[in-house]
Order: C-alpha cells, then sequence, then structure tokens
C-alpha cells in the first residue's frame, strides 16, 4: 500500500465552498462582516438600538416630488357614481327603457343570470352643480359638495376585473394574481418612510365587515415583508398584545431584543437571507411602537372643535375617527395611509339597495372625508399630502333585478376623485356618453392612476422596480402612461 500523502491545508480549503468559507472562517468576510456590523451597533449604544441600516429609511425619488403622503380612501364595494358624481340626464329620460343591445354586446358583467337587468335605471337622486368649478354632486354628500373646488374629479377610470377580490387586489397591486406587491408598499421601497416610530404603510377599517380579499390587498408580495401595510385598529390597543405581558421590565425585554438581534444578525451573515434584516427591523419597530401607537389613537390632545369637524362622536371605532387618525399619522412621517369602508356592494336586495343603505352608508364617509380634506389645507399638509377617493370599479346604467333598486357591477367607467398633493384643484377629467356607459374622452386606466400617483411622489412608475423570477416587476407592469390633466 503506497503511503498516505501529507495533509494539505491549501487542498482541503479548496474542497471547502464559498459559503462555508464565509461563514465558517472566523476571520472570513462573514465574519469581518458580523463583528463590524456588531461593533457599530455598541459604538453607536448612545444613540439607542437603530444604529443598524434601516430598510424604511427615507430615500430619494427619481425626479422631484409634488407629494410626500398619501392617503387612500378605499370605499370597498365599489360605490355608485351615478347617484353620487356622474350626472346624466339622460339617463333620468329614458329610465326604464332597454338598453341599446349594441352597448352591451360582447360585454362581461358580474352576474349574467336573472338578476341582470336590462332597462335603463335613472338616478333618484337630485344633483346641483357647487363651487367655482360647477361641479356636479348629488344630495347625498352634502359635505362633500363643500370641498369641490380642492378636488379633481376623473369620471373616466376604468379597470379590467369585475368581482370584487380580484377587482380590489387589481386597484392595489396592478394585477388580479395574488402575490404581488401592494401601492403602499411599492411607495415605502421606493421612498422610506419619514417616521421612525410608527409604520410607513399603515391601514385603517371601518364598517360592517373587512374588504374581501383581506390582507393581500396591503401586502408586499415579493418584496421584503418589511414594506407590507400594517393594520392598526382605531381604539382600544391599536395591535393586539403589543403590551409587554405582566412581569416584564423594559431593561429585560431590551436585553431579550439585543440578544435576539445578534442572533439574527449571525445568521443574516451566513445566509444572506435579506428578509432577516426585515426581521430585526420588525421587533426593533414594535418596541419602539409600544409607545408612539397608543400615543396616536388617543385623540385626547385634539380640540373639540377639531372632532366636531369630523363628525366623531365619543371613543366608538368609526370611519370618521379613521379619518382624524389618517391626519395624525402622516403629521408623523407615515408614507402610506390606507383606509377601507364598507359596505357599497349596491345590487338591491337586504342590505344592498339604493335607497335605505346606500344612504346610510355615503353619511358614514362624507362629513369625515370632507374634514380631512379641510383639515389637511388649514394645517398646511394638503400641499404635500395626496388624498384619493374611490372604489375597486363602478355600477352600470342598468337596474338589476332583484327585491330593491340596484346596480351591477361595472368596470368601463367610474369616478375617482383626487386633492393636495400636486393636483390641479377644482378640475373635472374625463366624460361619459349620455348613458354614463363608457368613457368618451381621456380615459383613465388603473395602471394610469398608478402611474400618475408614483410620478407625484417622486417616481418613475418604469424605473421603480424589482427583479422577481428573472425579470423585473413594476406596479405597472408593461402599461401605464401619467395623466398630465392631473398635475397641477
Amino acid at each position: 500500500m503506497p503511503p498516505r500523502p501529507p495533509f494539505d491545508p491549501a487542498a482541503h480549503l479548496g474542497e471547502q465552498t464559498r459559503r462555508h468559507f464565509f461563514s465558517h472562517c472566523a476571520m472570513g468576510l462573514g465574519g469581518i462582516a458580523l463583528a463590524s456590523m456588531l461593533g457599530e451597533r455598541r459604538l453607536h449604544a448612545a444613540q439607542g438600538p437603530t444604529a443598524l441600516p434601516d430598510p424604511m429609511a427615507p430615500k430619494p425619488g427619481h425626479h422631484a416630488a409634488r407629494a410626500k403622503n398619501v392617503i387612500f380612501l378605499f370605499m370597498a364595494g365599489a360605490p355608485s357614481q351615478l347617484e353620487l358624481f356622474d350626472y346624466k340626464p339622460k339617463l333620468i329620460e329614458f329610465n326604464g327603457q332597454q338598453v341599446p343591445p349594441s352597448l352591451i354586446e360582447g360585454k362581461r358583467f358580474a352576474f349574467m343570470d336573472s338578476s341582470h337587468g336590462t332597462t335603463l335605471l335613472g338616478t333618484r337622486r337630485a344633483f346641483r352643480q357647487h363651487g367655482q368649478s360647477g361641479a356636479w354632486v348629488s344630495e347625498l354628500f352634502p359635505y362633500t359638495a363643500k370641498i369641490v373646488d380642492e378636488v379633481t374629479f376623473v369620471h373616466s377610470c376604468a379597470a379590467d376585473l369585475f368581482n370584487h377580490a380580484p377587482a380590489k387586489l387589481f386597484m392595489n397591486t396592478g394585477s388580479g394574481q395574488f402575490g404581488r406587491p401592494s401601492m403602499g408598499a411599492w411607495l415605502t421601497y421606493g421612498l422610506g418612510s419619514e417616521s421612525r416610530d410608527l409604520p410607513g404603510f399603515v391601514v385603517l377599517q371601518s364598517g360592517p365587515r373587512g374588504p374581501r380579499g383581506g390582507a393581500v390587498n396591503w401586502g408586499s408580495g415579493f418584496l421584503p415583508t418589511t414594506y407590507q401595510g400594517v393594520p392598526l385598529r382605531g381604539s382600544g390597543d391599536p395591535i393586539l398584545n403589543l403590551a409587554n405581558p405582566e412581569g416584564v421590565s423594559a431593561e429585560r425585554q431590551r436585553q431579550t431584543i439585543d440578544a435576539i438581534r445578534d442572533l439574527n444578525l449571525s445568521h443574516a451573515v451566513a445566509t444572506g437571507d435579506a428578509e432577516i434584516h426585515t426581521r430585526i427591523a420588525a421587533y426593533e419597530m414594535a418596541s419602539r411602537m409600544q409607545a408612539s401607537a397608543p400615543e396616536l389613537i388617543d385623540l385626547s390632545s385634539e380640540s373639540e372643535a377639531t372632532k366636531k369637524l369630523y363628525g366623531i362622536e365619543g371613543d366608538a371605532p368609526s370611519f370618521a375617527r379613521n379619518c382624524l387618525l389618517a391626519r395624525r399619522l402622516v403629521e408623523r412621517g407615515s408614507r402610506f395611509v390606507q383606509l377601507y369602508h364598507t359596505n357599497w356592494d349596491s345590487h338591491g336586495g337586504p342590505g344592498e339597495n339604493l335607497q335605505g343603505d346606500f344612504e346610510k352608508v355615503c353619511r358614514e364617509v362624507d362629513q369625515a372625508q370632507a374634514a380631512l380634506v379641510l383639515d389637511l389645507k388649514a394645517r398646511g399638509l394638503l400641499k404635500d399630502t395626496l388624498v384619493i377617493w374611490g372604489g375597486e370599479f363602478g355600477r352600470t346604467p342598468m337596474g338589476e333585478n332583484r327585491d330593491t333598486m340596484g346596480r351591477n357591477h361595472h368596470i368601463d367607467a367610474f369616478t375617482m376623485w383626487f386633492a393636495g398633493g400636486g393636483v390641479k384643484a377644482g378640475a373635472r377629467i374625463g366624460e361619459t356618453d349620455d348613458l354614463g356607459f363608457s368613457p368618451i374622452d381621456d380615459r383613465a386606466h388603473v395602471h394610469d392612476i398608478h402611474a400618475t400617483i408614483l410620478h407625484l411622489l417622486g417616481l418613475d412608475h418604469k424605473k421603480l422596480t424589482f427583479r422577481f423570477q428573472g425579470r423585473d416587476f413594476r406596479l405597472t407592469d408593461v402599461h401605464g402612461h401619467v395623466i398630465e390633466k392631473l398635475l397641477a
């Protein structure tokens, strides 16, 4: 038997993987990086536990921004534009007549059975022109009618999907498929947040139930989870289990977070997994929110005049309370605040008719949404805050054959409005035909709306990308044009 060759350390090292070298060699690059990060934290101990790079730190955009923050008032269920903003005298004149077959030929609606009506339904609501702009607003929105000179109405919005859950997903993520990042996630990914003590992307909910589709509407998709929306409750504990358990002191909690942080850092160096940095940031944010979140929802510092302006009654959760919380959030630097209010699904039938049920949901939002715009303006915040109002699609000019008056889902034409944040005030964009069925000019697709929102915040929708599964994704996919007429 030939003698065994002498042990060659260099050859032995050559057999090891690069990952093994970086992660296990005490003086390898991984060990040096970990020592550097831990040393940096100790070196900056006087500045607190946030010396490590913050994934939500503010970042520059692609061009000068006109807005810094967004408040999206999402009317989940799709409000009928024909009862609120899109006044159609011809539709009233032709009430009860059959819709021309040419209009609906080849079109798809949510309900194609016996409940899908083909008879035109004129609104029973009184409309008037308001403000210097002369915008038409129905009697159902008396408070909103007073702010028409602060907003721009886009009457020619269009979407692709006609069922609620995928349509909400499309309005929020630019896709009807699960797994794509929401608009708030894209914005915080692109710009970070000015707030260190509150999430950059916050979700507030009101109404009888949550929006169809749930958390995917404010998810981060394939982006790091640090950019997903954080739902806050409007009363009580803002987040369940936010407070320390009984017997756990602040000092003990800090020691625990530091120990978990060091273990996570070690694992981050070993694996290169960026999601671990998200986990570290989440621990730190949760710790800071133990003080900041209760202070946020405590409205005792707000004057009675302010609460009256919004229509807040007592401490009960409501859309009005959430609107005031939204103002407080942008004051504290949160980048994107989204309010979901249900239920606007007005098909007709129990709980969903265009008579008492629609009137009720209009009353729930009218005063507060107008107050939000006025309050932001009075505090000098409106110029930097883009306020958006709308749902996932609109409603047909035809009635539905149900027990009471209602309308079907309609993706070809609906109304949204925008205020502040670089938007042209008191303007009207787009127009629909005499029956309110289709846009006849300035069609504004959801992709165009997304491109415009990003533009107002200083981001080019074609440049804000994230590589995933071998391709660059963006909020607008391969579509979208900035709506120039919307810009001030």
